[in-house]
């Protein structure tokens, strides 16, 4: 008995079902690897539940696999879950995974050694010879809609009109015999092949049982029905090329099954059809009852009377529209014009949780698994960390126990590749000991973790040994202290030697300020933030303080002579030298790594960075202006130098004996702090407004984009204060000067009586000191206050 089925259609394996329970078969002979016959039991165990995937990868390269999902709803995993109770054999009767990949692989490199010219001509030509049966059969019927086509034929139409479950198995052998008559194997290159090995597999079936069933898609019916004979078969499958595979069953998703995600035989509306298919009587009614439940919860407004107008506009539009049954469309119109008041934003969250879902399957634990893999489940349950398919976010505290072990397992799973969390901003609070992660489990992990497997066959040792290969082979002196910093978040004591090892080296030979200024960042978060995970980074110490020693020594003669790009790449490196140093714990070097970190006797870093600093602050023009003004921004806002010495060195920068283009370079490096010290204190306003005034003509056009992007980058408060403060300029500014007042612009220093004494009364309440006689003169004060305004 053949039974052609669309994959993951709901309608199908009802139909199936009902065909097995007819027939009681002794085989059942499902489309899928061979490789798997040896897994199938695993499908009656209460652990497995779908959705689930057949995995094979390759042995010697396990990036390259390949997945079989089924879905509650696949008419395959009915027939699977069919046999295992009726005691049935169940045999797997596609083309092995070992030529799947094989081929696949195989495909990949004549694509890679193509020309693209030739590459893009070859995929524009397959993709217009390959079809669609499910849309040539809607196009026929006259549907615009495939999906909607197949719930009018083979999903509601048994429902509406009660008639046997079996019949559309004929007319979709039928018709798929047409579409083959026309298009041959309609694009799909690899068919011949799979469907000789399938007819080889059915008669080997036919020999041993007497009754057996073949449940595979229907587009291959009529090549299984072909007359052929078996050594044409054979030959066809001779010579394919052929590698070592392992299988094991994967937890899916109903998002991987949607077409959207990539996947050939996909659905658009896997939710949707898992509640076809689990709800068969009054479906709309329970889908609405869903959809109502889902809005309820997310604080829309939803009644039981909005259910029951919902039903009823739903079977409106179905009958208005000639459908046996309300499909997704009818259900959607209903709900947005009944529930969502006309929008399609809570439609958005329906299509997202309900129409598609992000149900996540589950295996049994004693499934083939690589050790890896296993272990990472050990440390999942340990740690009570659940894989989910829809994100969440995770925020740990670090000085818990179960928290830290979190963060641990999750730094190693991203140094090993495996991105099951992604660290996130915290939303509550900026402390060390605090970590946000967002997690989302994807099933294609299951390949990365079968690709980490070479590492190891625990979590601890495959990161271990993949954090000292990382820093053996690391290119940049940069990359080799990122390792580090990973090792310490991860808990990888056992990697640190070595990674030491190859930093101390790369350190000591590594001449490059700009390479030592891009390692020290990542090396003092390490030291900085050790302590709370329990991790020893003395040594790292060490190193971090021998880096910083010699940034502090070839930091200003880096800076000579650079172009604007060169003197950007080293201000960026500038303002991370100076945070990294301010956190860097002031200690002497010890430890192994004392010979090539050697520091002077009772040097303070903070202090020698300071003086760089302000070494580069006060150098001539052989330093450029984005550097200079830079040095000076940081130095004033540590405190080192006076808003004076700021005020004498801008002057400097910003005289007439200075271009146009260094000055707004120097402005630039000045301001990239932000623009608040303009707005506290104009006397560094007023030298900026005067400078800019003076620039030529002629040199203008050439200094506005500079200009413009450093006040682009302040505040939108911030700027328009700056500009007030421009406009109405200074009443110091408009006085004229004199030997006690030069009349430099600033805040008055006088008191302004009039203006304090008209604000007493309000301070007074305030603080509540009014007295009667305040009360008693406060009229005759508004008043006044009435006539001046």
């Amino acid at each position: 008995m053949l039974l052609g089925v669309r994959h993951h259609g709901p309608g199908s394996a009802r139909a199936v079902r009902a065909a097995l329970e007819a027939y009681r078969p002794q085989a059942v002979l499902i489309e899928g690897p061979p490789e798997a016959d040896a897994l199938v039991g695993l499908a009656g165990q209460e652990g497995m539940r779908p959705p689930v995937a057949l995995l094979a990868h390759a042995v010697d390269d396990p990036a390259r696999a390949g997945f079989w999902p089924f879905a509650e709803f696949s008419p395959e995993w009915v027939a699977i879950r069919w046999a295992a109770e009726a005691g049935a054999d169940v045999r797997f009767i596609d083309l092995p995974a070992a030529h799947t990949l094989a081929l696949r692989a195989a495909a990949e490199e004549a694509a890679e050694e193509a020309e693209e010219a030739v590459e893009e001509e070859a995929e524009t030509e397959a993709a217009a010879v390959r079809i669609d049966p499910l849309a040539v059969l809607a196009r026929t019927a006259g549907y615009d809609d495939p999906e909607r086509w197949w719930e009018d034929a083979v999903e509601h139409r048994a429902e509406a009109e009660g008639g046997d479950a079996l019949t559309p198995f004929a007319a979709l052998a039928d018709a798929m015999a047409a579409i083959r008559e026309t298009y041959g194997d309609g694009g799909h290159t690899q068919d011949p092949q799979r469907e000789a090995h399938m007819r080889l597999r059915v008669r080997e079936a036919r020999k041993a049982y007497e009754r057996t069933a073949v449940v595979c898609g229907a587009w291959h019916v009529p090549a299984l029905t072909a007359r052929t004979t078996a050594t044409a078969d054979r030959q066809l499958l001779k010579g394919l090329p052929k590698v070592k595979v392992e299988t094991t069953w994967v937890p899916w998703t109903h998002r991987r099954l949607a077409r959207a995600s990539g996947y050939g035989a996909g659905i658009d509306s896997p939710g949707w059809y898992r509640h076809l298919f689990s709800a068969p009587d009054r479906p709309v009614t329970r889908w609405m009852t869903k959809v109502a439940g889902l809005l309820r919860e997310e604080d829309f407004p939803v009644s039981s009377a909005h259910v029951i107008e919902a039903v009823r506009l739903a079977d409106t539009l179905a009958a208005m529209r000639g459908r046996p049954l309300a499909g997704l469309g009818e259900t959607t119109d209903a709900v947005r014009a009944v529930m969502c008041d006309g929008s399609d934003v809570p439609l958005a969250l329906i299509q997202d949780r309900l129409v598609v879902g992000d149900v996540l399957g589950e295996v049994p634990p004693d499934a083939p698994a690589v050790p890896l893999a296993r272990d990472l489940a050990r440390e999942q349950r340990s740690l009570r960390l659940k894989p989910e398919a829809l994100e969440k976010e995770l925020e740990l505290d670090l000085r818990k126990d179960i928290d830290a072990g979190r963060s641990r397992l999750l730094h190693r799973l991203a140094l090993l590749g495996i991105g099951w969390g992604e660290p996130a901003v915290a939303r509550h609070g900026k402390g060390t000991f605090r970590e946000t992660w967002r997690l989302r489990w994807e099933p294609e992990l299951a390949v990365k973790i079968a690709e980490a497997g070479i590492w190891g066959t625990t979590v601890l040792s495959a990161a271990t040994a993949k954090a000292e290969d990382a820093a053996v082979h690391s290119d940049a002196l940069a990359d080799v202290t990122a390792v580090a910093e990973q090792c310490l978040l991860a808990g990888l004591s056992d990697a640190l030697p070595v990674v030491m090892r190859v930093l101390a080296d790369r350190a000591a030979l590594d001449a490059d300020v700009a390479h030592l200024a891009a390692a020290l960042p990542a090396l003092v978060r390490a030291v900085r933030y050790g302590d709370v995970r329990g991790t020893d980074s003395a040594a790292l110490g060490s190193v971090a303080r021998g880096l910083a020693s010699r940034i502090c020594v070839g930091f200003p003669p880096a800076c000579v002579g650079l172009d604007a790009d060169g003197a950007a790449a080293l201000r960026t490196h500038m303002d991370e030298v100076h945070r990294a140093i301010g956190l860097l714990p002031e200690a002497r070097p010890s430890g192994p790594a004392a010979d090539v970190t050697a520091e002077a006797p009772g040097a303070d870093l903070r202090e020698r960075w300071a003086g760089t600093l302000r070494a580069l602050a006060e150098r001539d023009g052989a330093i450029p202006g984005l550097l200079r003004g830079a040095a000076t921004r940081l130095l004033m806002d540590d405190g080192r130098i006076e808003a004076e010495d700021a005020a004498r060195l801008m002057g400097l920068a910003l005289s007439p004996g200075t271009g146009p283009a260094e000055g707004a370079a120097w402005i630039e490096g000045f301001l990239s702090g932000g623009g608040m010290l303009l707005v506290h204190d104009e006397r560094l306003l007023a030298l900026v407004d005067g400078w800019l005034a003076a620039v030529p003509a002629s040199a203008f056009t050439d200094v506005l984009p500079l200009l413009r992007r450093t006040f682009a980058e302040f505040e939108p408060g911030v700027r328009r204060s700056v500009g007030e403060l421009v406009r109405r300029g200074s009443s110091m500014a408009r006085r004229p000067a004199t030997a006690s007042d030069p009349g430099l612009p600033g805040f008055g220093t006088d008191l302004d009586a009039a203006r304090a004494d008209a604000v007493l009364h309000t301070v007074r309440l305030l603080l509540g000191t009014t007295t009667t006689t305040d009360l008693a003169a406060r009229p005759h004060q508004d008043q006044g206050d009435q006539a001046d305004d």
